[in-house]
């Protein structure tokens, strides 16, 4: 199929690894040329040369954290003409409620939900000038099941389908969509490497440790494994395109079947 990319412009925040990674790879395989954003200009410059070889992509890096307020505003000066916007930068980190502070809400808030806020602002007014755009954000299953073990992180997915709502509601009748997307329990490098010290800590090996999640901490989980970020990006790829012009204000689930409802 072809998703009819050729020509647009996309950045996808925190993409040096993981779903980001995958994305931004689908995209540029895809024909559309894609702007890697991270941290660092090691790992920056290791993605974007990976996807360049792979795909022969028009691929350009941006080192910064974009969850900083004058780092969104460069790389879209930087980058004029960004028709596709696909705020995947996030965190998380497994914590108890009580242990919780005030610092930790408000870093979780601004790094999840604020980032993709202030790139969405940035963009939104030559995708209005152009009447095209896409803005997708990168929830979790965790917007809609608050996993106990962190909190924090949880409210910060529920905000982004909020926030992606009331976005797509806001350019009704234009050629802008917004949507979210939410990934179930997936391998990304952060989860890989956090299931990796548990098997090592516990002495078991990772398939099990895999299995233990899903039988106790998942256990509605319909596949039975972590996804992986290659899943989720060929949805958000799809949904990026010309030919999902129809799907907009939604939350597209792609977790796994974990989420127990079939609406």
């Amino acid at each position: 199929m072809d998703l009819q990319l050729s020509g647009k412009l996309a950045l996808v925040s925190g993409s040096t690894a993981g779903i980001g990674y995958a994305i931004a790879h689908t995209l540029a395989q895809e024909g559309a040329s894609v702007i890697v954003n991270g941290r660092t200009q090691a790992g920056v410059d290791e993605a974007v040369d990976r996807i360049r070889s792979e795909t022969h992509g028009t691929v350009h890096g941006y080192v910064a954290d974009l969850s900083r307020p004058e780092a969104a505003t460069e790389v879209v000066r930087l980058h004029p003409g960004i028709n596709i916007l696909v705020n995947n930068l996030g965190i998380f980190e497994p914590k108890a409620f009580e242990d919780i502070p005030d610092e930790d809400w408000m870093r979780f808030f601004d790094v999840n939900v604020l980032s993709g806020v202030r790139l969405a602002r940035l963009v939104l007014p030559e995708m209005k000038r152009a009447n095209w755009g896409r803005i997708i954000f990168i929830s979790s299953e965790s917007a809609v099941q608050i996993p106990t073990e962190m909190i924090h992180y949880g409210m910060t997915k529920t905000a982004q389908l909020a926030v992606s709502r009331g976005l797509a509601e806001s350019v009704a009748g234009t050629g802008i969509t917004v949507n979210s997307v939410l990934p179930g329990p997936t391998k990304s490098r952060g989860v890989g490497d956090f299931v990796a010290d548990m098997a090592r800590a516990s002495d078991k090996s990772f398939e099990q440790v895999e299995a233990e999640f899903f039988d106790h901490v998942r256990p509605t989980s319909l596949i039975k494994r972590f996804g992986t970020p290659q899943e989720v990006a060929s949805l958000v790829a799809y949904v990026a395109s010309p030919l999902a012009s129809a799907t907009t204000g939604a939350a597209l689930r792609v977790d796994g079947g974990v989420i127990k409802s079939a609406f």
